[in-house]
């Protein structure tokens, strides 16, 4: 199994000579097994999925390149993993430092015979480079996505709340295959679209305000993540002028962002031309994320990003501008990194759509 070859092959340089994994996602991700409960050992030669009995089947049928230890409650998973570690003889046990509170991380401290390394994204780094399988699975959910939008836009009228409308958002993707929306729906019309993370609300809907929808399908456990800014009637200039700087400012981002850059150097792509128009201080926020398994993954694309992009990253590109009691705008894509540039997988137009 490559995943298991790839983290096998930092060992070394982590220095540890067996890895412990409890997040979900990362135990997801390593063993494809989809349940809510199970511990996850690598060690040079060997690799366990240890379940209890609610999930032996599931495991047997998804891990396939795992050994399969069934306990008989939850409580005793670790007490395996420490059985495990001592039969294997593991001195070095790395384990995820990120995703381990102070409870667990003593627990463990105490009961396994082996020195605790913490990593820190040590499986995220994996992630961040997605595979052919992966990369089909975003790009679906991000045609449910597409779908949707268009979907929308006979929907969206004077007099409809938010909440109506993220309602009618997440049943028509769940009717297109998705699994659910890939996080809360944001529906922020008027002076609350000057929100950046506006949930959708009672609100009604009103003439000549600005809506920004910021949505995305959850489609085989991965994740689209769009924002489209519209208006129903005429908006005023002002708000039409900010419109007409995010679009510019995305799509500077679009036609520069390639592989070998750092993060930070995509980052300034929109922010040093939102920036140079007067609206720096209005844009708050880091200028997009990967995606895939979780919702925001590494990369985090932002003024302080060091990471170099790679082809095989999937990223947002979400450039915003918020102005308190008037309204804000913020158009989002996704993309994928590719060997000489990148391939933009959301395509609802980005235009100003006035309803």
């Amino acid at each position: 199994m490559k995943r298991l070859d790839k983290l096998r092959d930092m060992f070394a340089e982590l220095g540890i000579d067996a890895m412990l994994i409890t997040n979900d996602q990362n135990r997801r991700y390593m063993t494809g097994f989809t349940g809510t409960a199970g511990l996850v050992l690598v060690t040079k030669e060997e690799a366990f999925l240890v379940v209890d009995f609610r999930y032996v089947d599931q495991a047997t049928e998804q891990a396939k390149a795992f050994s399969i230890i069934e306990v008989s409650t939850k409580a005793d998973l670790l007490e395996e993993i420490v059985r495990q570690t001592d039969r294997l003889k593991v001195a070095k046990l790395g384990f995820e430092q990120n995703h381990v509170n102070y409870y667990s991380y003593t627990e463990y401290n105490e009961r396994i015979n082996a020195e605790m390394i913490p990593l820190s994204n040590a499986i995220e780094s994996l992630r961040m480079i997605k595979d052919k399988e992966e990369i089909a699975a975003i790009k679906t959910a991000a045609e449910i996505a597409d779908a949707a939008f268009t979907q929308l836009l006979d929907f969206i009228r004077p007099g409809v709340t938010e909440i109506e409308v993220s309602n009618e958002l997440e049943f028509y993707m769940r009717k297109q295959g998705a699994t659910s929306s890939a996080f809360d729906i944001i529906v922020a019309s008027g002076f609350r679209s000057a929100f950046p993370h506006g949930v959708a609300s009672n609100k009604k809907i009103e003439k000549g305000e600005m809506i920004t929808l910021d949505f995305g399908a959850y489609y085989q456990g991965y994740r689209s993540d769009i924002t489209r800014t519209v208006a129903v009637g005429e908006p005023n200039n002002d708000l039409k002028g900010i419109y007409t700087i995010v679009f510019e400012a995305l799509s500077k981002a679009l036609s520069s962002i390639k592989p070998g850059i750092l993060g930070k150097e995509a980052d300034a792509f929109s922010r040093d031309y939102i920036t140079e128009k007067g609206y720096g201080k209005q844009y708050g926020h880091g200028s997009g994320h990967g995606i895939g398994l979780d919702i925001h993954e590494e990369p985090f694309k932002n003024a302080n990003c060091e990471i170099r992009l790679q082809p095989g990253m999937v990223l947002t590109v979400e450039p915003g501008i918020y102005i308190p009691k008037l309204g804000g705008v913020r158009i989002e894509d996704d993309i994928l990194i590719t060997q000489d540039g990148n391939e933009v997988l959301t395509h609802s137009p980005k235009e100003l759509i006035i309803l």
